[in-house]
């Protein structure tokens, strides 16, 4: 019982002192103020667009244009205010001289000469006008020489609906991988933003030498457990304070910033294949933090600490190079090694997870070596920790760690 009061106290003050650090609210919050910054600069930057759009449209210029190709609808020329002429160096002439704002040539042979486009210096940026309406009018005078149907192929405004089908049911691959690919998603957020203080959780205590007060109340695996169990619930609560936000500027700002609807109703839950990323998301999560706290246990300082933080992030992104043939080849004897490897199994197997090529088989035997392999970690990091805590000068060696009794 007094070890369970220790616990709780140990998770307590841990939870407490860390929200109570800035460091922590600044990286919680960074990624959704990153959000917030590229939301507002798209929506003003379409803001932008859309006011210089109308105001060009204000805009009117004048246009001469020569058509030896015969393509230009003459209603559609004139809509635009344009008058056509027979001779070029004329109209290169008149715009040369001021007396009209553009003139667009247009020679017989469209396929193998280019269209010039000759205009009045209005600034750098509106200088394009010219060029994209002599486009639009050919473009558009093209279109009204043919049927619907083709005009739809030319301008390629022709959509498609595909329907696949898996065992005799309507498959949608990218929706299924949505749900269970979240777990992918939260275990590369939470280990890239949460990782340093995993590594310096251990190694605070040592470097401001209080950790012997510590231990003379709190057995070590008290502590040890403690710390981890905090590491997790404190990235629950960064995972939230990341999800939040971002989910209530998506719901507020959508319309107005033009992103993309989503379905919430329309994504396929296939509970065994949430289940097991649920899985091998926590038994991984809690593998690497056991693994950084026994680093930060057996080292003296944080700084030497990070010196093995490098590696650790190598076994686990490292996979990430070869996730195409996670995907297209699951069986090549790679992808089953980093699969069933525990430090670099996480990314394959959350990623083969989302696009269903992981078995079922396959799924319960990596889950079971990372349970074993996570039970292991802790239960060395509690050995580690319990003999280097005291060690301010140099780290443990194997032998030592494994060697203790």
């Amino acid at each position: 019982m007094n070890n369970m009061h220790n616990l709780s106290t140990v998770i307590q003050f841990e939870i407490t002192r860390t929200l109570k650090k800035k460091s922590f609210w600044i990286m919680a919050l960074l990624f959704p103020l990153m959000l917030a910054g590229i939301f507002g600069i798209i929506f003003f930057s379409n803001k932008a667009t859309a006011d210089a759009a109308k105001e060009m449209e204000k805009q009117k210029f004048s246009i001469i244009y020569m058509d030896e190709a015969n393509k230009i609808n003459p209603g559609m020329a004139s809509a635009l205010g344009a008058t056509r002429v027979t001779d070029k160096q004329a109209g290169i002439d008149n715009v040369q001289s001021g007396t009209v704002d553009s003139f667009f040539y247009y020679p017989d042979s469209l396929n193998t000469s280019q269209i010039e486009v000759y205009g009045k210096e209005v600034g750098i940026f509106d200088n394009g006008r010219y060029g994209g309406v002599a486009k639009v009018l050919l473009e558009q005078s093209a279109a009204s020489t043919v049927d619907a149907n083709t005009r739809a192929v030319l301008q390629k405004t022709v959509s498609y609906n595909t329907t696949i089908y898996k065992e005799g049911q309507v498959y949608d691959g990218f929706k299924q991988l949505i749900a269970p690919g979240v777990f992918l998603v939260l275990f590369y957020i939470l280990i890239a933003m949460f990782s340093n203080q995993m590594l310096t959780s251990t190694t605070e205590e040592k470097e401001n030498r209080v950790i012997e007060m510590i231990l003379t109340t709190i057995e070590a695996k008290t502590l040890i457990v403690g710390k981890i169990i905090s590491l997790m619930m404190l990235s629950i609560i960064q995972m939230l304070l990341i999800l939040l936000p971002s989910i209530l500027g998506y719901i507020l700002f959508h319309d107005k910033l033009s992103l993309p609807i989503i379905d919430l109703s329309s994504i396929p839950l296939d509970p065994s294949r949430i289940f097991i990323g649920f899985l091998i998301f926590a038994l991984s999560y809690s593998l690497f933090t056991g693994l950084l706290v026994m680093i930060g246990a057996a080292t003296p300082t944080a700084k030497e600490a990070g010196s093995f933080f490098g590696v650790i992030m190598m076994l686990i992104f490292g996979p990430l190079y070869a996730a195409p043939l996670f995907i297209s080849a699951p069986h090549s004897p790679l992808v089953q090694f980093l699969s069933y490897f525990p430090l670099t199994a996480p990314i394959p197997l959350l990623l083969r997870n989302a696009v269903g090529n992981l078995t079922t088989i396959e799924a319960w035997i990596s889950i079971a070596i990372l349970a074993v392999t996570a039970a292991g970690v802790i239960k060395v990091a509690v050995q580690v920790f319990r003999y280097g805590a005291l060690e301010y000068s140099r780290r443990l060696s194997l032998k030592e760690i494994f060697g203790a009794k």
